[in-house]
């Protein structure tokens, strides 16, 4: 299995171990390229320097006394006489007199006699030498090297010497042939060398693979290991285990939510109900003959009235709610929330009867609001304290505060308290801490959860504070402007 993996095409350790093979390879190409070029270069220019280094040990009496050996009698051999080279003396009337011989390479090449010209212009340094590297007429390609000879002062002619080059290409060719045989082993043990050590580089990434392999089964508690020894898969481990909390809340919250959605469809079923019973039941009072009677008629009406005044309330929650759940944007503005609460002073003591109010502002309060949604969490919660206090005895106290950042509204009451089991609930929707009271009022328990969901698109929380038979405070905080 293990196999098939690492010669599948699309194997991340094969892609790697080919490129990087591939990435050698081209230096490897790139390196023979440089290497046949400059060998090339130092073979011929050492070959030339080797020759120009052997002209400049010769004398010219040498030179003189060969050619004209050479000149006067026939002779196989001059004195003259370089090993591997052709030697040819051509005088300033372009003749051509043959001075050494290679037996194995005989040719000699004979140059335009601009060439042979330029260089016997040269008088001033006579020792100055020519080099050419030439293919003449399909011959073999030759190394040349031209010396002006000088006799009494004047310029008698050209020593010429040549050496055909094959020698010269079949030393370039064994070099490259070596280098050649030198990189093919190197690829082999790169080959291996790479694949074991490719190996045991993608080991963490191979352990991250199975791991979210056995996540997507199902397990998203797991967590990848993030001490791998690789910065990069231990950072990537991180992410993956961040997402992976992320979406194992998300889930979690998902399922909340049904649950939560089950009991609101629960709760709302049984809270439309109730009113709606009431109002079937007088209905059937009525229709079996108690219309004719005026006292039961008006009773039966006034409850009626009563149930579907709490109907309308509680569908305009529902309807309040589920505008809320989806984020509406507000229209706010920049007004006081002191002002604001100084302004709804009548209708709150209107709904505190003889219960005593205090309000304590003791700076301005400014803050971006929507006026209309924000009277609403204040009447609910002004609500809540006129329902938990005694109507003779409460008293309810406003307070508000502001700091650098943020300002504080509190409604706080003498009421009965709150029992440290409820407090987490109360921003639920239907919850009810105390039902019989809530029934009274004609409530549904809906009243703090849109308080809560208003406060929350304003960018502020709400929290609460109870004791029992001391008295509950709920803290509303927000944002200056």
């Amino acid at each position: 299995m293990k196999h098939k993996r690492f010669f599948h095409l699309n194997s991340l350790r094969l892609q790697l171990l080919f490129r990087s093979l591939l990435v050698i390879l081209s230096l490897l190409i790139l390196i023979g390229l440089f290497q046949y070029v400059f060998m090339k270069q130092f073979i011929y220019t050492n070959k030339i320097k080797s020759i120009e280094d052997q002209i400049h040990l010769i004398p010219d009496d040498v030179w003189k006394h060969d050619i004209e050996t050479s000149q006067n009698v026939k002779r196989s051999r001059p004195m003259v006489y370089f090993p591997g080279v052709n030697i040819t003396f051509i005088n300033q009337k372009s003749t051509f007199l043959r001075l050494a011989k290679d037996p194995h390479h005989s040719y000699f090449p004979k140059l335009s006699a601009s060439t042979y010209k330029q260089v016997m212009k040269n008088i001033k340094q006579p020792d100055n030498t020519m080099s050419l590297i030439k293919k003449i007429d399909g011959h073999q390609e030759q190394v040349i090297v031209l010396k002006p000879i000088v006799f009494d002062g004047e310029i008698q002619g050209v020593i010429q010497i040549n050496t055909p080059t094959e020698s010269l290409r079949d030393l370039l060719i064994r070099q490259m042939i070596i280098f050649l045989m030198l990189s093919l082993t190197a690829m082999t043990i790169a080959f291996f060398v790479f694949s074991s050590v490719l190996k045991q580089t993608l080991i963490p990434l191979f352990t991250i693979t199975k791991k979210v392999e056995h996540i997507n089964a199902g397990s998203l508690h797991d967590r990848l290991p993030v001490n791998q020894g690789q910065i990069e898969m231990d950072r990537l481990s991180l992410s993956i285990n961040e997402m992976l909390e992320r979406l194992e809340e998300a889930f979690k919250a998902e399922t909340d939510a049904k649950e939560q959605m089950r009991r609101f469809v629960a709760d709302a079923s049984h809270e439309l109900r109730t009113p709606l019973t009431s109002i079937h039941g007088f209905l059937e009072v009525l229709l079996r003959g108690a219309s004719s009677n005026p006292d039961q008629l008006n009773d039966a009406l006034k409850s009626m009235y009563g149930e579907s005044k709490r109907l309308r309330k509680l569908i305009q929650d529902l309807l309040l709610l589920a505008q809320l759940d989806q984020l509406p944007t507000f229209q706010k503005e920049c007004c006081f929330v002191d002002e604001l609460i100084l302004d709804m002073k009548p209708q709150l003591m209107l709904l505190a009867g003889n219960r005593k109010i205090l309000f304590d502002f003791p700076s301005p309060l400014p803050s971006d609001i929507n006026k209309d949604q924000f009277k609403q969490v204040v009447l609910n919660l002004f609500s809540n304290a006129v329902q938990h206090t005694n109507p003779t005895t409460g008293v309810i106290q406003v307070i508000g505060k502001a700091n650098e950042k943020e300002l504080s509204l509190t409604i706080q009451d003498n009421g009965h308290g709150i029992p440290p089991e409820h407090l987490a609930h109360l921003f639920e929707r239907f919850y009810k801490a105390d039902a019989s009271r809530s029934r009274a009022y004609g409530g549904a328990g809906l009243g703090l959860a849109i308080s809560a969901s208003i406060i929350e698109l304003h960018r502020g929380k709400i929290r609460v504070k109870s004791k029992l038979n001391v008295g509950t405070a709920f803290e509303i905080v927000l944002p200056l402007t």
